[in-house]
């Protein structure tokens, strides 16, 4: 579910874009002036929320993003096998099965309470409590 749609040139460094159908997150943006003979150009700096892969676009200023919706929550580990952990909902009570980051391998074993995101359907697990 998209939260709200904002223009090129009202992202900010934090926030969360919808590109090419995956999840980004701005980490520096350059708008240049318009000029006589055209629009405010957009250059944008992103990192993608879940990878960390990096990604440049140059979009014009009127260029029209979706924001998601990213629910953050609270989970207790359950069990983990290899790169998959069994992750408690502390609230639903509900089971999920979310893969976890190799920066947090070596700290989340079961009975670890963990902070997750839900974004747009995809769960990540993104700390320790």
């Amino acid at each position: 579910m998209v939260l709200k749609i904002i223009n090129a040139h009202d992202a900010k460094p934090g926030t969360n874009l919808i590109i090419e159908g995956s999840v980004y997150t701005v980490k520096k943006i350059d708008i240049s002036k318009t000029g006589k003979h055209g629009a405010s150009k957009c250059r944008i700096e992103l990192e993608h929320i879940v990878s960390g892969q990096k990604k440049i676009v140059a979009v014009p200023g009127h260029e029209r993003f979706d924001v998601p919706m990213i629910d953050k929550r609270k989970g207790q580990v359950l069990s983990v096998n290899e790169n998959r952990a069994s992750v408690m909902d502390m609230e639903s009570f509900e089971t999920l099965d979310m893969e976890v980051p190799e920066e947090l391998k070596a700290d989340i074993g079961p009975n670890s309470n963990v902070e997750y995101w839900d974004i747009e359907g995809m769960k990540v697990i993104k700390r320790k409590i």
